[in-house]
Order: structure tokens, then sequence, then C-alpha cells
């Protein structure tokens, strides 16, 4: 097999992984509206790990700290404006059937998503078996996040099937990645040392200005309890993921 190959069959099997959320569809309403608070804890704590334990300390690799430190300010600006625009558009008047926090959550995705695919197709330009590793690292990085999406998805009002059907196109830009990553190797590093604090930006605003405050409207001590310990998991998780490249 060529290298266009791999990455084609790599960055797909990464869009698998929002397979890991389809068993929740079986989920009884009442029982998934118990659980997605759980699904957003996931989430939160995955966005913050990713951030912190992974995409800062990577883009203190490629550029200066300043100047990542400007990207990240730009972005969380960004994703604050983006989200206030989102808010009147879909919340005008009080109407909002999908809170806004639902499509901030698909922006970030798509954002992360080109990243890894951009990752993987750079990995299998220097050598396959590196290729292959890497993939296998943002897999096991992508599951619990895709979980964690999918209860953010159905706690901001999409319906379950539409969260999983929209959470799969939004997995694919992996794909889109890719196919970037190796027709543009030239400048792939240059896209991703950019990208990286960008994403990094936007996970945290997510996680500390829309998820995290949802968490803490939570009013029952055990389930606040729980919250807090899948939080942690949550990053523990991201953390864990480290240790596998």
């Amino acid at each position: 097999m060529n290298i266009l190959t791999y990455i084609t069959i790599a960055t797909f099997s990464i869009t698998l992984c929002v397979a890991s959320a389809v068993l929740f569809l079986y989920f009884k309403e009442e029982i998934l509206n118990k659980i997605t608070i759980f699904l957003v804890s996931l989430s939160a704590g995955a966005l913050i790990g990713g951030a912190f334990l992974h995409l800062l300390p990577e883009g203190a690799e490629t550029m200066e700290p300043e100047k990542m430190y400007h990207i990240v300010l730009a972005s969380f600006v960004f994703f604050f404006i983006l989200e206030k625009f989102l808010h009147w558009q879909h919340c005008h008047k009080q109407n909002c059937e999908i809170h806004s926090f639902g499509y901030m959550n698909l922006v970030g995705d798509t954002v992360h998503n080109l990243i890894d695919g951009i990752v993987i197709a750079s990995t299998f330009l220097i050598d396959i078996k590196l290729g292959i590793t890497t993939t296998i690292a943002i897999a096991l990085h992508e599951i619990p996040q895709e979980i964690g999406d999918f209860g953010v998805l159905v706690h901001a009002g999409f319906k379950k099937s539409k969260a999983i059907i929209i959470n799969y196109i939004v997995a694919t830009t992996v794909i889109i990645g890719g196919f970037i990553g190796y027709f543009m190797s030239f400048k792939a590093q240059e896209m991703v040392s950019n990208l990286i604090p960008f994403a990094a930006g936007g996970f945290i605003y997510l996680a500390a200005s829309d998820l995290m405050p949802e968490i803490r409207k939570e009013q029952k001590i055990v389930k606040s309890i729980i919250s807090l310990l899948i939080f942690v998991i949550g990053i523990s998780i991201m953390y864990a993921v480290k240790f596998i490249h």
C-alpha cells in the first residue's frame, strides 16, 4: 500500500470512534436524561486535559510561548464572540430549543479533528509504524471524547439519533485533515503549529464557560460528587494517553 492509502484507512478508522456512543441510542429517554450530566462531566474533563496536557505542551515545542499565548487568547475571544452570535441567532427572544454550547462543541470538535488528520498524515509521511502508533493513540483519546460529545449534544437539546449523525459528520473532518496533511506536507507543520493553540483556546473556553457551569447547576450532593469524579477521570484519561505515544 502507498502512504496515501495508509492515511485514508487510518483517518477513516478514527471516524468509527463515534460508534462508541451508538450504545446510548438504546437507553430510555428518562435514563439518558439522568446520565447526560455525567457525559458532560467526562467531556469537560477530556477537553481540559486535552488542552493542558496535550495541545499546549505540543504548541510550546513548535513556537515561542508568547506567540502561543496570543493565539490561545485570540481563540478564547473568537469562541466567545461565536457563541454570542449563535446564542443571538438561535435563542432570540428566549426561543432556544438547542443551546448554543451544542453548536460550540461541534465547532471545537471540527478544528480538533482537522488537527488529528494533519498529525496522522504527517507521522505516516515520516514512518509507517509511527503513523500506526499515532492513530492508535488518537483513537484511545477520541473514544471517551466522542461519548462525552454525544452527552453534550443531547444535553444541549439534540435528539439522540441526530446527535449521532451530526457527530459522525463532524468526525469525517479528520479524513479531510489527512488529505490536507498529505497534499500540503510542505506546509503541514506550520499549519499544525498554529491550529494547536487555537484548538486549545477553544477547548478551554468550551469546558470552562459552557460545560462546567452545567455541571455546577446539579444540586443533588451524590450526583455532584459523581460528576466531579467523572470530570477528574476525563482528565486522567488524557493524562494516561500521553504515555502511549
